[in-house]
């Protein structure tokens, strides 16, 4: 059977091998019979897409996590117990967290499949014929045209001035020029460097060609990145590990509640089933079953408040995740960058040196000499190398978008923001050398529309060291002088200026006659960082998050660009270091750039920054990402610039293509895991203290200080909306210039086990001081249990209120009293519901109360708020001893 060979050893082979090796016919094409027993062996040029495993079978899987476990084995001992409204609330709650924990769709490798082209030309039998790309055979001649995508996986044998836009595949920002002829070994390492292999999926933006078919499928290059992507698996977020950590911390405290109420009970000599009940009901109790449910209201909130930023977040637990993002991986072409070829710089060729601002295939920006506007003609040295540009010219600008070579369309982006676009139709074409990779420039001889009898003028542009060939003067303000060796050094300085600074420089010369032409300057053009990019990456830096850059571009314009997006950029390595058994691949925490970096490399390098304990967001928008955005524990893609499989691999779409948009995601994320553990922190010390009360009172045969009615009411506050209202806190405005939490870190740490004990010591101590100052003649009243009872809702509503801000640690007045509305509302309703508890004649026959007097009011109300009182000293103190450390603020630090 016909051998499939790889891009690599088609490039090193002639043309004629490749077609031997191949058993067909460059010129006739493969005959029809000859094509379906390839494609028997082959199978279609097309991606195979597995089924996924059914919806059930994952909706059954997600009930082992540790929470959801916990809170179905309540579910039944509810019932066991006969409290079938705990039950059924418990186990809605499991059924909703588990479904919205799976439900979400992967079509990443579907979307990779529509990078196949749906048509294709293709030679058959000696017939030209126009059929499905699908239908393809290694071994089919294929023929390209501008506009068009390669189908396949080609082996050039012809090609007239063709250049491909690879930058979905291997990032490099400017077409790569393809030729025919075979290459050595030692020059094709990298995808980039192969010129006479034209990669499927990648856009023929100029000339045409023929070439032979090598791989289809999965068998092309496309076809590698499309099997690491089904290798690949996301990874936990963190707040699913710290979730599962919870579960089994809980779980825990409720077997060992549970024991020790055992043990007590049965030393005291009462039955142990007696106890064992009580046990369990206690440990039920225990369970902060709201908890998953402000989970997840917080996360679909805040998945809400970045979609009015311009962000789109694909799965729930993502938006927490990026609050302890530690690492940015973040592509150059199309992320940092534009990918929109810009002049940046012009050199005359009588030394003036002039900046250009505006980005893009448009008339923004403006031609800046000493300061001042440059417009139409008012600089005669500017304004002739803008009209050769504009002239010597076969693009076109359409809605912002270039048709043909971007580098030529950058040059008409020049002369719009000139003024001068319309020179291009004041002139008649009559005569073109066009540009070929081999002689590297390109000259047309025109007549102006007003004086089409005379001989005309040639425009030239191209490569220096070429055109400088062609002239025998240089442009002084209008006049021409002799080329002389002063003059020629002087060019080559500023070359070597330009080209260090990453941009690929023009040189343009016009005259009556080839050969002694005038020199006319000089432009440098490069990809240039996105508006608003530099400022992103010093919040980002100065908030403790490393930034690493990964391209497929050469060192030069890696190195340049990082330089632009900030000054201190340390060390650079080539991609192709990063591979297994490398030591470049442990130097992945420490190196600042990687140019030359495959999907593979790119891939590699998210792993092990993984493994050195990093949380990695990828940031991307070609195929050649997509495999690292699926790896990453975020991917980031770019909405509008990025590719379809882009988008779908990914987390996290900016919308706007904004990089700064990232950091009010990590803003939000940081957020939203401060309003989890801040309830978090609500609901335990709130726990703990009906806890202690009703065991203090159980083991030590107390009256009960609450009846069963006082407890359920307590038990809803508790999980209901006050509690609830705590997820919806509004981010605080500082917490961008905190560092990211460590991953490994528990929600429940040291610093909150304390402020919670504090506050439950606290809440039980008031509570039993009204009980015992209440029950001075040893009956239980009604008023006794009242004053109890209202006493323990107080202190809720004061617990909460200090909880608001227990892990940022900001005072109550800072935040501001009605900052939180839902929480005003929330605590307003609670303290509503407790009066009519209390004065409500109907109710105070269900919840066994009586009236209380204002001064019983005051007095409680005075008693209570010392629970937040104590919280705010903890909070003064934490600042006093400096917990909370500002992040180093160094560019593209080690993780």
């Amino acid at each position: 059977m016909v051998p499939v060979l790889t891009s690599r050893k088609a490039s090193e082979l002639p043309v004629n091998e490749v077609a031997c090796v191949l058993q067909a016919d460059l010129q006739l094409g493969l005959t029809q019979e000859e094509v379906r027993r390839r494609r028997a062996y082959h199978g279609w040029n097309e991606f195979d897409i597995s089924e996924d495993e059914p919806l059930w079978r994952k909706y059954l899987s997600q009930f082992k996590d540790p929470l959801i476990l916990l809170l179905l084995a309540s579910a039944v001992i509810s019932i066991i117990m006969h409290q079938f409204d705990d039950a059924i609330s418990i186990t809605v709650v499991a059924v909703v967290l588990s479904c919205v924990q799976e439900y979400r769709s992967e079509k990443s490798l579907e979307e990779l499949g529509k990078l196949v082209p749906p048509e294709c030309h293709c030679v058959r039998e000696g017939n030209l014929e126009h059929l499905l790309a699908r239908e393809l055979v290694p071994g089919d001649t294929v023929c390209l045209s501008v506009g068009e995508k390669v189908p396949a996986d080609l082996r050039l044998f012809e090609a007239t001035d063709l250049s491909v836009d690879e930058s979905s595949l291997t990032g490099e920002t400017t077409p790569c020029t393809k030729s025919t002829a075979h290459q050595p070994a030692s020059t094709n390492g990298d995808i980039a460097s192969r010129s006479n292999i034209a990669f499927m999926g990648t856009l023929v933006r100029y000339g045409k060609a023929k070439g032979i078919v090598i791989g289809t499928g999965e068998n092309s290059e496309f076809g590698e990145v499309f099997k690491m992507m089904q290798a690949e698996e996301a990874p936990k977020t963190p707040l699913q590990k710290s979730m599962d950590l919870l579960g089994k911390q809980l779980s825990l405290y409720s077997f060992c509640i549970i024991g020790v109420i055992m043990l007590v009970g049965w030393l005291q000599g009462k039955s142990l089933l007696d106890m064992f009940t009580i046990g369990v009901s206690l440990a039920v109790a225990a369970i902060p079953e709201g908890l998953p449910i402000v989970v997840t209201v917080t996360l679909a909130l805040g998945v809400m408040r970045m979609v009015k930023k311009r962000a789109i977040i694909k799965k729930l637990p993502i938006v927490e995740t990026l609050g302890c993002c530690n690492v940015i991986c973040s592509d150059k072409t199309g992320t940092l960058t534009k990918n929109e070829m810009t002049v940046t710089q012009l050199f005359t060729s009588d030394g003036q040196h002039a900046e250009v601002t505006g980005v893009g295939y448009n008339g923004q920006g403006e031609v800046l000499l000493n300061g001042e506007v440059i417009h139409g003609f008012s600089c005669q040295s500017i304004s002739k190398i803008v009209e050769v540009g504009c002239v010597c010219n076969d693009s076109i600008i359409r809605n912002h978008n270039v048709l043909g070579r971007p580098t030529e369309g950058a040059l008409i982006a020049l002369a719009m923001k000139v003024g001068l676009e319309g020179l291009q139709r004041e002139y008649v074409r009559v005569e073109e050398h066009p540009f070929s990779s081999e002689k590297k420039w390109m000259a047309v001889r025109c007549v102006h529309r007003t004086q089409q009898d005379k001989a005309g003028v040639y425009f030239m542009k191209g490569a220096y060291e070429q055109v400088i060939r062609f002239c025998s003067s240089y442009n002084s303000r209008g006049s021409a002088l002799p080329l002389n060796h002063q003059q020629v050094e002087l060019y080559q300085q500023q070359i070597s200026y330009m080209g260090s600074g990453g941009l690929r420089v023009l040189a343009f010369a016009s005259g009556s006659e080839m050969g002694k032409l005038t020199f006319l300057g000089l432009v440098g053009i490069i990809d240039p960082p996105r508006s608003g990019v530099k400022e992103a990456v010093g919040t980002l830096i100065s908030s403790g998050v490393t930034i690493k850059m990964i391209t497929g571009d050469s060192q030069e314009t890696a190195m340049s660009i990082g330089q632009l997006i900030h000054t201190r950029l340390r060390k650079c390595i080539n991609g192709v270091a990063v591979t297994d058994g490398v030591p470049g691949s442990a130097l992945c925490p420490q190196i600042s750039v990687f140019y030359r970096a495959s999907p593979r490399h790119k891939l590699k390098i998210v792993k092990s920054l993984q493994n050195n304990g990093a949380v990695v967001a990828m940031t991307g928008d070609g195929v050649n990402d997509a495999v690292a955005l699926k790896a990453a524990d975020i991917g980031v893609a770019m909405g509008q610039t990025g590719t379809d499989v882009c988008k779908e691999a990914a987390d996290m779409i900016l919308v706007d293509d904004d990089f700064q948009t990232i950091m009010s995601a990590i803003e939000e994320g940081k957020g939203i895991y401060n309003n989890i553990k801040n309830f978090v922190c609500f609901q335990l010390s709130t726990s703990i203290a009906a806890l202690t009360l009703i065991s203090l009172a159980t083991l030590m045969n107390f009256p009960n200080p609450l009846n069963a009615m006082q407890i359920l009411w307590i038990n809803i506050i508790m999980d209901g909306p006050p509690a609830q209202s705590l997820g919806v806190e509004p981010v605080d405005r500082d917490i961008i210039r905190k560092p990211p939490r460590n991953v490994g870190d528990s929600i429940i740490t040291r610093s909150l086990i304390v402020k919670v004990l504090v506050s439950a010591f606290i809440i039980v101590c008031g509570t039993l001081y009204v009980f015992w100052r209440e029950l001075q003649d040893n009956v239980i009243t009604p008023r006794d249990t009242t004053m109890t009872f209202t006493c323990f809702v107080f202190f809720d509503m004061f617990n909460a209120l200090s909880s608001r801000s227990q892990v940022s640690t900001r005072m109550v007045h800072e935040m501001g009293l009605c900052s939180n509305r839902t929480f005003c509302f929330a605590v307003l309703a609670s303290i509503m519901g407790q009066l009519l508890v209390i004065y409500f004649p109907p109710l105070q026959s269900v919840f066994q109360t009586e009236s209380l007097s204002v001064l019983d009011l005051v007095f409680l109300v005075s008693l209570t708020s010392s629970v937040c009182a104590v919280s705010e000293v903890i909070k003064k103190v934490e600042r006093w001893r400096g917990v909370e450390k500002s992040p180093p603020s160094d560019f593209f630090h080690e993780v």
